[in-house]
């Protein structure tokens, strides 16, 4: 890889709660156990209230944010007055409204259009999910704020999901904002992970400023990176696939490569960044990416490395839920370069 770049190191919460806050406040939706709001914090803003119905997210998210307010209503039932009320602001306070509306109906790796419209599966809840975004949005007329920036997969931009994607870019505009959407990838935002989401900025148009997205870095860190300084591993029982049918095809794989006939089966490179972190492949037995050297899945510190977390990141449930929650996340360094754009150059030139 390019010589010259820095170690790869997160900082620790300790850090990180230490950073000076920038005079910017953020509304988080969608929060899960955090990642958006990590990187948020990183680049100096205050995270003052925030939404996640999912239990097993929202107990993760109290252990790493516990100065921010969480509320565990369903977004349906939440209202911008609600919001304001709790937060002590008015109508145009929020600098910045953070959105990752659960999108596994448009993801890659799955049925997509089958799901559509329908009630499924979503952590350890049930529901519709396609239709957040609209949620989202609705929350965006009531609030205000000066920018908004969501989060959704490449999945979105793909195929007949593109309808989808069209009609979300026409709502969030007839918000009264300007909007712009990228495709952006984790690994050339310091993180060592293949990650392409679908990141959307809009300015409030009274502002009259467009939406900017952080530039690429000139370098990516590896697998390799990731692991520099960790400790040797402990055995994780749970990570162990010598007994599942994907053992076999592990044996079958050079790092690098991605099975022929098991898509979602993949074994990284050290010397290249991981492929996808997937929410669903921490069980043992789904095929998911897998360690390059040994005959198992990641440990979970491993885990936190690869998804721009933390090693003191705290995290509840067994394995697989843990897994699951980094998987879902919007990796905090990843969060940071955008959350640090955006005040550089909209959010910080406005107060002149």
């Amino acid at each position: 890889m390019t010589t010259g770049k820095p170690p790869y190191r997160v900082p620790s919460m300790a850090e990180i709660a230490a950073i000076p806050w920038n005079g910017f406040r953020v509304v988080s939706t969608f929060s899960g156990c955090g990642g958006s709001c990590l990187g948020y914090r990183m680049a100096g803003y205050k995270v003052v209230w925030a939404s996640e119905f999912v239990a097993a997210a929202r107990e993760v998210y109290e252990l790493n944010h516990p100065d921010t307010l969480i509320d565990a209503e369903d977004i349906r039932n939440v209202t911008g007055a609600a919001i304001l009320e709790a937060t002590g602001l008015q109508p145009g306070d929020i600098d910045v409204l953070d959105g990752s509306p659960p999108c596994a109906s448009f993801s890659t790796s799955g049925k997509r259009e089958e799901g559509w419209g329908k009630v499924k599966h979503y952590s350890d809840r049930a529901q519709r999910t396609d239709d957040l975004f609209f949620e989202y949005a609705r929350l965006i007329r009531e609030l205000r704020p000066r920018l908004f920036i969501a989060e959704n997969v490449s999945g979105l931009v793909i195929g007949v999901a593109k309808g989808y994607f069209k009609r979300i870019l026409a709502e969030l505009k007839a918000c009264g904002y300007t909007v712009q959407a990228r495709v952006l990838d984790a690994q050339w935002l310091g993180v060592p992970q293949m990650r392409k989401r679908v990141i959307f900025i809009g300015v409030r148009s009274d502002l009259e400023r467009s939406p900017v997205f952080p530039r690429p870095l000139p370098y990516l860190y590896t697998v390799r990176d990731a692991f520099a300084d960790l400790p040797p591993q402990a055995y994780e029982k749970d990570a162990d696939i010598s007994n599942y049918a994907i053992g076999p095809l592990w044996d079958e794989l050079r790092p690098g490569q991605t099975h022929e006939k098991r898509f979602n089966l993949t074994k990284p490179s050290l010397d290249r960044p991981c492929y996808t972190v997937v929410a669903t492949g921490g069980h043992p037995g789904t095929a998911s990416v897998v360690h390059p050297l040994e005959k198992r899945k990641f440990t979970i510190p491993e885990l936190k490395r690869i998804c721009g977390f933390p090693d003191d990141f705290a995290l509840t449930g067994k394995y697989e839920k843990q897994w699951e929650r980094l998987g879902r996340a919007v990796p905090p360094v990843m969060m940071m370069h955008i959350a640090a754009a955006v005040r550089d150059e909209i959010l910080c030139p406005l107060r002149k």
